[in-house]
């Protein structure tokens, strides 16, 4: 059996920067139609705006924020078959900020998919097409803003008795009201009677993954407190994306991935607020490696960190070829 059946990650992930124009902008060079799209100036105090082809364009939600959906006609604005295009609002395209996207296509292949439920207020299942059993599950309640409906996200490492909130800093929260204490399917997961992801007549979007050997991993590591020595990840590829956690700490989210700027020095950027794209050299959080990543910051002895990482290519390609480190 070949070690990944995706060799060329990018015609499934893709992090392209552009420069915003302050008009309308057709950014190119993503290299598939994104069915997911997140966005974030690197260079001003804003909101993430999250974009999909399910709930449609123009229809935006914020990860650093509880707010419900809302239609903005100069945010991203189309899909295109290589990229996007956004409008003249400052959150996507502001004249001469450096801009960050961060684009999925919807493929089962590349254990991607993205639907929208409506909210029961008690237990049921829900159907996805991943044909296969999700690792990652982002769910947030689109109608309403109030009482303040946090985003909630699923991680394998943590399990179904938990979830952590994508907009805040706050530990996990250990309760079945979320996914009702059942572990997802490769043909459903569960929701239980949590207003933030089951709320009776009201509608929901997800955002599902599941691992692909040599494309995508969803794991966990214990905190050591020494940035000199930090842990050493083994993911089987060369990360392009980078997202993590602390499950049991109270902390950012941090993400970074291999455009900005490049290897071993990874700007990191927070999905759950609002601030620019941390730049000092200390704000470079791990080393990415051919096979892995090499944590670089005192995260806390014996507290888990949850990942999620993407691949720029296999540690050993379908044909049994090693890929090199940059």
């Amino acid at each position: 059996m070949a070690y990944t059946t995706i060799d060329d990650s990018g015609l499934f992930f893709n992090t392209k920067l552009y420069t915003g124009t302050g008009s309308s902008n057709a950014v190119t060079g993503v290299n598939f139609l994104p069915a997911f799209t997140w966005i974030k100036s690197r260079t001003t105090y804003s909101d993430f705006i999250l974009t999909d082809v399910v709930r449609g364009v123009t229809k935006t939600i914020h990860s650093n924020s509880t707010a419900a959906q809302t239609t903005e006609a100069q945010d991203l604005k189309s899909f295109d078959s290589d990229g996007f295009t956004v409008g003249t609002n400052n959150n996507v395209n502001k004249s001469s900020d450096n801009m960050l996207s961060w684009n999925w296509k919807e493929d089962a292949a590349a254990g991607f998919d993205v639907l929208t439920y409506e909210g029961s207020g008690s237990l049921q299942n829900i159907s996805h097409n991943l044909s296969a059993v999700p690792s990652l599950i982002i769910v947030k309640n689109i109608d309403s803003s109030s009482p303040p409906f946090n985003w909630r996200v699923y991680h394998s490492a943590l399990g179904a008795g938990a979830a952590l909130k994508l907009n805040s800093t706050a530990v996990k929260d250990t309760d079945a009201g979320y996914w009702g204490d059942t572990a997802p399917t490769s043909s459903v997961f569960t929701v239980k009677d949590s207003g933030e992801t089951n709320n009776s007549g009201q509608t929901y979007i997800a955002y599902l993954w599941a691992a692909k050997q040599g494309y995508s991993k969803f794991g966990s590591w214990l905190g050591n407190a020494n940035a000199a020595n930090g842990g050493f990840i083994y993911l089987g590829f060369k990360p392009a994306y980078l997202l993590v956690k602390s499950a049991d700490g109270v902390t950012e989210w941090f993400a970074t991935d291999s455009k900005r700027p490049g290897y071993n020095l990874n700007y990191r950027i927070n999905p759950n607020i609002m601030d620019a794209e941390a730049t000092a050299a200390s704000a470079s959080y791990c080393d990415l490696l051919s096979n892995g990543f090499r944590v670089t910051y005192n995260d806390v002895v014996n507290e888990k960190q949850l990942y999620m990482a993407f691949a720029e290519n296999p540690f050993v390609t379908s044909t049994g070829v090693p890929a090199c480190a940059r």
